[in-house]
């Protein structure tokens, strides 16, 4: 397995897939094509599985080469638990995506596909990459396969959207360009190992966090930037919101994990405050924001933010934790919870996101008022939903309540008063869902239209049963995936804890 790169394999494979499936002119064969590429892609991941051994301490799969010597810049690759976690997350869903919307795009289908392929491709190179301009390289090429896809296929909007998703994500990496290059001044190097034992004064360390910050920030996204996010939703076709919730968010809160933590964490340390404020006002004023909603990708869009409040409130508070009442177990317990939380909101986001899609696909509208008594014409379908939409409301035995648990549990150890906050996310987050579940799907049959759909067919049962399996797997049993990272975890509390403070 040494002598394999794999992680060059997942990379590359669906980028030159994608790049070679735009000389296929045949919609259809364009489609098994891609799906073919998306789902080796897969299988070759599950080898990170097979040949990870959490008792060795370090990046594992690492591949280096020198790429521009004169800047000591690298192709350099490897991944712990926290990496691998995610880009199973990535190729899994990434083969979902594609089965799930088979037919709702008809034109330009194999430009379509490829930009998906080549979105997945850059995506697990963005949590591959142990040299700093690598990454940032990959995070930069994700925007142009993303913006294309909800430019060209995206709602009668989709101009100003995706030039606002493009616009604001930008605008941050532009700023954590500049924190690398003072970086590599200072240091001489552009690799992560030698960034986190840098010596940086408090000043250097403020600036630095404040662009890693504004950076990450727009991708999870933070309140208050994370405005282009619902607009990028409504306009994104189906399989653009899945990949967009499920996975193009989780770079902001790795972000945090592999930046701000390690190479700042004394500025990190003293601006937790302002992290954890923001992220308590997602959770709480976005989630109310979601109640008034009548689209349901908007309110679903509103939801995804909420939700990922619980990333950066799990992820500071365990810095509180570890630097000021040196509480490793909590702040483990708290990074862990960040991290099952983003994991499990890949599947519950992406499955609602799913569901959505299979309503639009035969009804075209995506109003809430449109739809009512859907049960009695899909009873497989809202009985899928029920599950997804319990899981997005925290219903314990599904991975929606684990992470936050454990957020919640690890906030209480630092003040009862932030984790009462956090919690009131059981209460909205519930008012929000069930307020959905029950406009779409109960009730008498609202018009003539609910009344000639179909249920599930063969397709939409394996996309929404292989979600099912991962919010259900994932909520009764998290052992799995926990023990996975925690090697990683513990390691990175131990970095945090270990740093002197200036």
């Amino acid at each position: 397995m040494s002598n394999w790169p794999l992680l060059s394999v997942l990379i590359w494979l669906p980028i030159i897939g994608g790049a070679l499936i735009l000389a296929i002119r045949d919609a259809q064969t364009a489609r098994w094509a891609s799906l073919g590429v998306a789902v080796l892609t897969f299988v070759a991941s599950l080898s990170l599985l097979s040949g990870y051994n959490p008792g060795i301490d370090g990046m594992q799969f690492v591949e280096t080469h020198a790429w521009i010597p004169a800047y000591k810049i690298g192709y350099n690759l490897g991944v712990d638990g926290i990496a691998i976690a995610l880009i199973l997350l990535t190729t899994l869903v990434g083969a979902l995506a594609l089965i799930g919307a088979w037919t709702s795009i008809d034109k330009r289908v194999n430009q379509y596909v490829a930009a998906f392929l080549i979105l997945e491709g850059v995506t697990v190179g963005i949590f591959s990459a142990t040299d700093a301009m690598l990454f940032y390289v990959f995070f930069e090429a994700m925007l142009i396969p993303m913006f294309l896809i909800i430019g060209v296929w995206g709602g009668p909007r989709r101009i100003y959207a995706a030039l606002k998703f493009f616009l604001y994500t930008f605008l941050g990496s532009v700023l954590m360009l500049v924190a690398l290059i003072y970086l590599y001044m200072k240091g001489g190097s552009f690799q992560l190992a030698d960034l986190y034992a840098l010596p940086l004064s408090a000043k250097e360390q403020t600036w630095i966090f404040f662009a890693f910050l504004i950076a990450f920030a727009v991708k999870v996204p933070m309140f208050p930037v994370h405005t282009w996010l619902p607009d990028a939703h409504v306009e994104a076709p189906t399989a653009g919101s899945v990949i967009l919730a499920a996975i193009a968010l989780k770079i902001g809160g790795y972000g945090f994990l592999r930046f701000n933590l390690p190479i700042v964490p004394d500025a990190s340390q003293e601006w937790a405050w302002l992290v954890i404020a923001l992220s308590l006002i997602a959770v709480i004023y976005v989630g109310l924001v979601a109640l008034v909603q009548d689209d349901m990708k908007k309110l679903i869009a509103y939801s995804s933010i909420a939700h990922m409040g619980f990333v950066t409130l799990g992820t500071f508070i365990a810095l509180w934790l570890v630097r000021e009442a040196g509480n490793a177990d909590a702040a483990r317990l708290g990074l862990q919870g960040a991290m099952v939380q983003m994991i499990s909101h890949g599947f519950v986001s992406g499955a609602m996101f799913s569901c959505v899609g299979v309503l639009y696909d035969r009804m075209h509208s995506r109003r809430i008022a449109d739809y009512g008594g859907v049960v009695n014409v899909m009873p497989w379908f809202a009985t899928f939903a029920m599950l997804f939409f319990m899981a997005n409301a925290g219903l314990p035995g599904t991975s929606g309540f684990v992470g936050e648990f454990m957020v919640i549990l690890s906030a209480f150890q630092r003040n009862p008063w932030i984790a009462l906050g956090a919690a009131t996310t059981l209460i909205i987050g519930a008012a929000y869902t069930l307020w959905l579940y029950k406009r779409i799907f109960f009730g008498e049959v609202a018009n003539s239209h609910v009344a000639e759909l179909k249920d599930i067919n063969g397709r939409e049962w394996l996309v929404l049963g292989v979600f099912a399996i991962g919010v259900l797997a994932l909520g009764i049993y998290p052992k799995p995936l926990t023990d996975l990272m925690e090697p990683s975890i513990a390691k990175l509390a131990m970095q945090i804890a270990s740093s002197k403070l200036l």
